[in-house]
């Protein structure tokens, strides 16, 4: 069963001038994770991710590196960042390079379209850059420098000296969309999430606009502008061009029509080229603006933001080496609430891992599928009356559920898993108060053990239903013990808004046996 409803998204297009951090995988994994909702819901989704490769930034990575850009980039990519898709357990259905000539192309008929419309110019301009951010600093990101930097001008995110840069170049008329950005923001106040951001990116429009700078003219690493070869498209313009041009702007109207438009989730630190700038070109270009722009806190360690430039970042398999990929998924996806900062800590990792999922949803999948295997030679048996207590569960399943999809609605994941957790603490609770391991010794109790085992087998399917978009290899496995012969994660023969409903799993299914979901592990040093 699908439905007409289609559901794009796309990470943040990455950098990929280094290797990848912790923070670029808890991004891609919340993309990952709502698409598989959506796509295990019935929609029509696709998910889409890449590297935006052009730009001053990544010419200089190259040269530090003794490689031509095109050399670098082709490196990292093959052997840091798609890897770690695979990593991560990342379904992700297509992976854009801003060097493939699907995206030059579009990107150039783009730009073309803008400036026949009458929103490009040429003209001079003098300002402060940061190659970091590959971006003209607003006065707001512009601050003092101290230590060995006193006495200049520095980025504000990257605390490293800025560029005065005087070029002859392209301007996007951007100052002309001050009041219908606005105007967006008013009528559509969900277009920019959560809250606190929409009202950062409103506060910034009214202040005032300024025409943007659109190509580069001192080195030719970039996307050429099409009607004048001496200058590149800024880097910029050409990476978000990547979210169209990836599903057929240019080259395939109908696949187009059909997925666009998108549902952006990016950092906070780049918000403004996605809530403001994007906007405004595809309003220049006559096409319709994004579903929305969702933008997510800081990924913390130690008090501070993770810096490539700073070396404070962490590989994502340094923690999936010790833990697994659904615990990394797990952790980000629940700790942090969706939107905000978040500070990881390899305490409260092992803690959360020990507790919640070794203990709670690892121990209740044991101990009930060894409980049937005992009990009932390893067949789901058939339940008899239901009591208060069965009902309370069937209740808490469907609650869950329902909210749960409401929370996904609203991309805050950490609302839905917290939900979803009540059926795991409900369920041990449940056990702990019916005791099957004592009802197994009176042959007068056997209904209701039968009852209080189906109970917490159908409570494990709903779970496995409900947690395979965060946890795809453990649910796999639950899934395969359960024994049930339909599909679970891609195929929606089990939908994701449907596991609330009581009595999934038939009675006689056969369950089989389930090794620990969640091994014990050492705290790493």
């Amino acid at each position: 069963m699908t439905s007409d409803r289609s559901f794009y998204i796309t990470t943040p297009i990455y950098y990929p001038s280094d290797v990848p951090h912790i923070g670029h995988g808890y991004t891609t994994v919340a993309v990952d994770t709502l698409a598989r909702w959506h796509r295990q819901a019935g929609d029509d989704t696709w998910m889409l991710t890449g590297t935006d490769e052009h730009g001053q930034k990544m010419i200089r990575a190259a040269a530090a590196n003794g490689a031509t850009p095109q050399e670098w980039v082709d490196k990292l990519v093959a052997e840091s960042w798609q890897p770690l898709l695979r990593t991560l357990d990342v379904a992700n259905d297509d992976f854009i390079r801003t060097t493939q000539e699907r995206h030059e192309k579009s990107v150039q008929l783009f730009l073309q379209a803008v400036y026949d419309r009458g929103y490009i110019y040429a003209g001079e301009y003098e300002a402060l850059y940061c190659v970091g951010c590959e971006e003209f600093k607003p006065d707001s990101e512009i601050v003092d420098g101290t230590g060995p930097f006193e006495g200049l001008k520095v980025c504000a995110i990257h605390s490293k000296p800025l560029e005065l840069l005087q070029e002859k170049n392209y301007f996007f008329k951007l100052s002309e969309f001050q009041d219908r950005l606005l105007e967006l923001y008013r009528e559509r106040p969900d277009f920019v999430q959560p809250e606190s951001a929409r009202n950062e990116v409103v506060a910034f429009v009214q202040q005032g606009l300024k025409d943007l700078s659109i190509s580069r003219s001192t080195f030719d690493w970039g996307i050429t502008v099409p009607w004048d070869e001496s200058h590149v498209i800024y880097v910029w313009v050409d990476a978000l061009l990547n979210y169209a041009t990836a599903v057929g702007y240019g080259s395939d109207p109908d696949n187009f029509a059909r997925r666009w438009p998108a549902h952006h989730v990016v950092g906070k630190d780049i918000l403004r080229f996605h809530a403001v700038i994007w906007p405004a070109m595809l309003m220049a270009a006559g096409i319709e603006v994004p579903e929305n722009v969702f933008a997510h806190g800081w990924l913390l360690v130690g008090g501070e933001k993770m810096s490539k430039s700073k070396l404070t970042g962490i590989a994502p398999n340094a923690i999936t080496d010790v833990f697994g990929s659904d615990a990394y998924r797990f952790y980000f996806l629940s700790a942090i609430s969706f939107g905000q900062d978040g500070s990881f800590s390899w305490e409260d990792l092992s803690a959360r891992y020990q507790a919640e999922l070794a203990n709670g949803f690892g121990n209740l999948a044991s101990r009930t599928i060894a409980m049937i295997g005992k009990y009932f030679d390893g067949v789901v048996p058939a339940p008899a009356e239901y009591a208060d207590g069965d009902l309370a569960i069937q209740r808490t399943v469907a609650e869950a559920a329902r909210k749960a999809d409401a929370a996904i609605g609203r991309f805050r994941i950490d609302e839905a898993i917290r939900s979803i957790w009540t059926i795991v603490d409900e369920l041990n609770g449940y056990i702990t108060e019916n005791e099957p391991w004592a009802l197994a010794k009176d042959d007068a109790q056997r209904d209701r053990l039968a009852t209080v085992l189906y109970t917490c087998a159908e409570g494990l399917r709903a779970l496995a239903v409900l947690l395979s978009p965060v946890m795809p290899q453990a649910t796999g496995k639950l899934w395969d013990a359960l024994g049930v012969e339909s599909a679970l994660g891609a195929l929606v023969e089990q939908p994701v808004r449907e596991a609330g409903a009581w009595g999934g799993i038939p009675a006689g299914t056969a369950t089989s046996t389930l090794q620990p979901l969640f091994p014990r592990v050492e705290q790493p040093e």
